[in-house]
Parts: structure tokens; C-alpha cells; sequence
């Protein structure tokens, strides 16, 4: 791992991930943002639904990821409008890819430091998930990613050992569950309550919320 991927793991506090499945892809996330060593939202939306047939994860700038959540839908919208036909999700993947490289290589005081998962379904059915890095790189994802959210040596680790080929939605959002909890218990920048959607032939839908809540008790019974 090179050093400028090493600095872009440091300051993306967050976990994001994506899990293919024989019939859609689970998509999930957790909900803290974090600047430096404090907390500053426990209930951010890192996974949204960007329009009817496309979700997106985000990890880093916070300003990055809302920027893109106003500019890819609209940017879509104008592709559809000029082809008469809707963009398929690899072209918006790969919209996204160079909307993420064109803010790295413009001169500015800041580059764009954020990384996505995009995933969607198609009209024909099929359904698809890529992961775009800061730097505008782009992978279509046949098995599981975590982009470069602070929580990928957790998530990543877990998937390696019990993530299988051709698992149905319903194991993979267990398995998603399981892989936020590991994240959370264990990664600083990642917490207070998850959240996981599915893209399936049928759409788009939000199965789970939950949240993190501290709870204070005795180690031992208070003697008088």
C-alpha cells in the first residue's frame, strides 16, 4: 500500500460497504462523522438513494460527498434527456469515476477527497456495483468492497473469511450486519448505529436501522 492511499485511509473516519449477491447487492453503512478525534454527528446518511434506480455510499470530505450528491443526479438527468434513454449503472459509475479525477486535477488549495460505492439496477434487470477511489479509479466489484472508509481492515477482514459465492440478499444482509458490528466495535471513526439497503430487480429498499446506543452499569453492586 503506497503512502498517499495510506493518507487517504486517515482521514476517510467512516464505514461503508457493498456485498454482490446471485440476486442483488447489499449496501450499508454506519453513521458517525468524525473531524480529527471528535465526534461531530452520530446520525450522518452515508448511504442515500440518489435517484430511482441507483444508491451511493460515501467515505471522507463530508463537503466532497454532498457536492456529488446534487451533481451526479442532475448530471444523469441531462445524459437521459440528451440520449432518450436511461444512463446504465456503469455509466454513471464511470461519471462519477471522472467527476473524482477532474477534482484531483484541477489546480486548488483542496483536492476532492472522497471515495464512493455506487451500485443500481439496470432495465434490463441486472444489477451491478462499482467502487470509485479518490483518486477516480474505478472496479466493478463481482464479490465485496469497502472503498477507503477507516473501517475496511475490520470489514474486509471479516468478508474474507465467511463471505461465499452466490450467498442470496437475505445472507448478505446478515453478513453485512455482522461486518458493521465488527467495524464498530473496533474502528474509532465508525458508530452510533448502521444502516443497510438493497438493490434488487425490484428496486431499491432500506431493510435495516439501527442504533448504537452507550448504556452505563455497575461492575458490582454498590454496598452502603
Amino acid at each position: 500500500m503506497d503512502a498517499e492511499l495510506k493518507n487517504s485511509i486517515l482521514k476517510t473516519g467512516t464505514t461503508i460497504l457493498g456485498i454482490v449477491c446471485k440476486d442483488g447487492v447489499v449496501m450499508a453503512s454506519d453513521r458517525q462523522t468524525t473531524a480529527g478525534n471528535i465526534v461531530f454527528y452520530k446520525d450522518s446518511q452515508k448511504t442515500v438513494q440518489i435517484n430511482d434506480y441507483l444508491l451511493m455510499s460515501n467515505c471522507g470530505s463530508v463537503s466532497d460527498s454532498q457536492r456529488i450528491q446534487k451533481i451526479l443526479p442532475a448530471e444523469l438527468k441531462l445524459k437521459e434527456l440528451k440520449s432518450k434513454s436511461r444512463p446504465t449503472v456503469k455509466q454513471s459509475a464511470n461519471l462519477l469515476s471522472a467527476i473524482n479525477y477532474s477534482g484531483i486535477r484541477q489546480p486548488s488549495m483542496i483536492p476532492q477527497q472522497a471515495g464512493f460505492l455506487i451500485g443500481g439496477f439496470n432495465e434490463d434487470g441486472s444489477v451491478e456495483l462499482f467502487t470509485i477511489f479518490p483518486d477516480g479509479s474505478i472496479v466493478k466489484i463481482e464479490d465485496y468492497d469497502a472503498n477507503v472508509g477507516s473501517g475496511l481492515t475490520f470489514v474486509l477482514g471479516l468478508l474474507e473469511r465467511q463471505y461465499k459465492k452466490g450467498l442470496s440478499v437475505k445472507e448478505g444482509i446478515e453478513l453485512a450486519k455482522e461486518a458493521l458490528k465488527s467495524s464498530t466495535q473496533r474502528d474509532t471513526a465508525s458508530g452510533y448505529g448502521i444502516d443497510v439497503f438493497t438493490i434488487t430487480k425490484d428496486g431499491i429498499k432500506k431493510v435495516v436501522e439501527q442504533t448504537i446506543e452507550p448504556n452505563y452499569k455497575d461492575d458490582k453492586p454498590h454496598k452502603e
